[in-house]
C-alpha cells in the first residue's frame, strides 16, 4: 500500500500516465487497477495531480472534489459497483424517487418516477468530497498505482512507443515515459493547448451558482428542474444533515454579468429571490450553505485520441449542468477507455495505437454527441423568450408527460440506461 498520495514517483516509465487526479483520472486508474488483478504483469500506473489530494476532511479540495454535488444516474451507480466503491458511498448518497421538470409561468411539465420505470432510483445525488475520498482511498491498495502531486506536467511529446512528459515538482523539473497518456486535468485544460489539440469552446454567458440550502419539509427524494426568467435551475435532494434537518443541492444559472450580484446578497434576500422564482413546491427555504459560482461553457474536443494520447472528462467535453449528466458521461468515457486498454493489454496487442484509441472513441461517438447535443439544445430551447419557442417547448414536456413510450426512452436515457454498460473482463 503505497505511504502517501503525495510522492515523487521512483520510475522512469509508465504503462499508462494520468494527468489529472480528479474523480475523473481516479475513477479511469481505479478501473486499471481493478480490472487487471488477475494478470501476472500489471500496469504501472502514474497519477499526476497539481494539488495536494484530500484524503481526510480536514486536508483543502482538490477542485474536482469541492462543494458541490454530483447527479449519479443509475447506470453509474452500476460502474461505480464495478469499480468496488458503491458499498462504500450507498448511505450518503441520496436516491431520486422521482423527477418534475417544470416551465415557470407555463403549463408544460412533466414527471419522472422510479416506481414506474420498475427501478430502485432514477439516480442518486452524492457530495464531490465524498465520492472523490471513497476513490482515492480505494487506490491506495495497489501498489500498481503511483501518486504524483502536487505536480504539474507543463509538457508532453510524442517518442517512439509512446509519449514523454515532463513535469514540475518541488519547483523542480522532472520527465518520465508512458506508453500512453491520458488527459483528464479539467475544463481549462493547460496541456490541450499545449499539445495543440483542437477544442470548440462555447461560452453560454451563464454562471452556475451553486449552493446547498435547508427545507422546512421532508423533500421525498424528489429532484426538481425548473426552468425560470433568470435561467434553468436544478433542485436535487441530498441526505439530511446532521441535525436531522432536510437538505436539497442547488444548481442555478444565471446572466454572467449577475453572478457578482447574486453572490454579495445576503442570504435572507438570496432565499427570497430564489423562493419567488421557485415557488413552493418544494416547501420554504430555510437556510442557505456557502455560494459558489463558475462560468458555464461547452467544450467539445474535436481530436480526442493520438496515438499514445487520449483525453477524458472535462477536458474532452464539458456541458452544461441543466441535465445533470456531466460526470456521468465522464465516467462512462473513463470506463470505455479501461475496457479497451485492459483488452489490448491481454490481447498482447499495444495500449497506446491508434488502432486501440480509435475503437474507445468510437464507442463513445454516439453516446458523446446524444448527451452533449441534448444539454445545448435544451439550454437554448429554454432560454429563448420568444412565444413560438415557448409553445414549442411546453408542446415537447406535454407530450412527454403522456407517451408513456417517449416518457419511458427519455428515462432511460436519463439513467445511462439506453447504451450498453462497458465492461472491464471479456
Amino acid at each position: 500500500m503505497p505511504s502517501s498520495l503525495n510522492s515523487l514517483p521512483q520510475s522512469k516509465y509508465y504503462d499508462v500516465a494520468i494527468v489529472g487526479g480528479g474523480m475523473v483520472g481516479a475513477a479511469l486508474a481505479l478501473a486499471l487497477a481493478r480490472g487487471q488483478e488477475k494478470q501476472h504483469q500489471p500496469l504501472r500506473i502514474v497519477v499526476f495531480e497539481a494539488v495536494v489530494l484530500p484524503v481526510e476532511d480536514s486536508q483543502p479540495l482538490q477542485p474536482s472534489f469541492d462543494a458541490r454535488s454530483t447527479a449519479i444516474a443509475l447506470g453509474s451507480r452500476h460502474l461505480l459497483e464495478t469499480l468496488g466503491v458503491w458499498q462504500d458511498l450507498a448511505a450518503d448518497a441520496c436516491p431520486i424517487s422521482k423527477i418534475q421538470v417544470s416551465d415557470r409561468g407555463h403549463p408544460g411539465a412533466a414527471r419522472l418516477d422510479a416506481t414506474n420505470e420498475q427501478v430502485p432510483a432514477l439516480g442518486y445525488v452524492l457530495e464531490n468530497r465524498r465520492l472523490g475520498q471513497t476513490l482515492l482511498q480505494a487506490l491506495q491498495s495497489y501498489a500498481e498505482v503511483t501518486f504524483c502531486c502536487p505536480a504539474e506536467v507543463v509538457a508532453a511529446e510524442a517518442i517512439s512507443g509512446g509519449m514523454r512528459i515532463e513535469y514540475q515538482y518541488e519547483g523542480k523539473s522532472h520527465c518520465c515515459d508512458s506508453r500512453l497518456l491520458v488527459v483528464a486535468d479539467g475544463g481549462r485544460s493547460g496541456l490541450c493547448q499545449q499539445l495543440q489539440l483542437d477544442r470548440q469552446t462555447l461560452p453560454y454567458q451563464q454562471s452556475a451558482l451553486i449552493a446547498n440550502l435547508s427545507l422546512d419539509r421532508p423533500h421525498q427524494q424528489v429532484a426538481y428542474e425548473r426552468f425560470t426568467t433568470e435561467g434553468p435551475m436544478a433542485l436535487l435532494p441530498l441526505t439530511d444533515d446532521a441535525q436531522g434537518r432536510p437538505r436539497s443541492a442547488l444548481v442555478w444559472s444565471v446572466p454572467l454579468a449577475e453572478t457578482d450580484e447574486w453572490l454579495a446578497i445576503d442570504d435572507t434576500e438570496f432565499l427570497r429571490r430564489l423562493q419567488r422564482q421557485f415557488g413552493y413546491r418544494a416547501g420554504r427555504f430555510i437556510t442557505l450553505g456557502e455560494r459558489y459560482a463558475y462560468p458555464l461553457q461547452r467544450v467539445l474536443a474535436a481530436e480526442q485520441v493520438r496515438s499514445g494520447l487520449a483525453v477524458l472528462g472535462n477536458a474532452a467535453h464539458a456541458l452544461h449542468p441543466v441535465a445533470g449528466q456531466g460526470f456521468n458521461l465522464a465516467l462512462r468515457g473513463a470506463m470505455v477507455l479501461a475496457q479497451e486498454v485492459l483488452h489490448a493489454q491481454a490481447e498482447q496487442r499495444e495500449i497506446g495505437s491508434l488502432e486501440t484509441l480509435l475503437g474507445f472513441q468510437a464507442q463513445l461517438r454516439w453516446d458523446q454527441t446524444k448527451t452533449v447535443g441534448f444539454s445545448d439544445q435544451i439550454t437554448k430551447l429554454f432560454s429563448n423568450p420568444h412565444s413560438a419557442q415557448v409553445m414549442a417547448r411546453n408542446m415537447g414536456l406535454l407530450g412527454l408527460e403522456l407517451i408513456a413510450p417517449l416518457k419511458h426512452a427519455f428515462a432511460q436515457s436519463a439513467m445511462g440506461l439506453d447504451i450498453p454498460l462497458p465492461r472491464l473482463e471479456r
